[in-house]
């Protein structure tokens, strides 16, 4: 499957929903795996600011990917994101795929 990597540097990224696992079937519930690692699946949907435009992307990511505290508004980088175009069943979209979805707050200390 083609990916397209996506240039985040001139991006101002913040989450819009916290993270939440990824559904493979929504009749049964299953959760989404990763078909390499078989790590659990994350959707973190962000706003995604460039180019005077903003949109809402629905990013996966790996549970291992996501650090730092996730709450709306949330300034975040994200690593590795690429974009994967998509067809089934006479529908089509692009779905997108990051290795890592990072807070950018600095973290609380204990």
């Amino acid at each position: 499957m083609r990916q397209i990597p996506v240039d985040t540097s001139a991006a101002s990224v913040m989450v819009a929903q916290s993270p939440a696992p990824k559904i493979a079937n929504r009749q049964t519930g299953e959760v989404a795996t990763d078909r390499e690692t078989g790590a659990t699946l994350f959707v973190v949907n962000v706003m995604f600011a460039a180019n005077d435009a903003v949109d809402l992307l629905a990013v996966a990511v790996p549970e291992s990917g996501i650090s730092g505290e996730l709450a709306m508004g949330t300034p975040v980088a994200l690593t590795g994101l690429v974009a994967r175009p998509w067809e089934r069943d006479g529908r089509h979209g692009i779905a997108f795929r990051a290795v890592a979805v990072t807070s950018l707050l600095p973290s609380k200390a204990a």
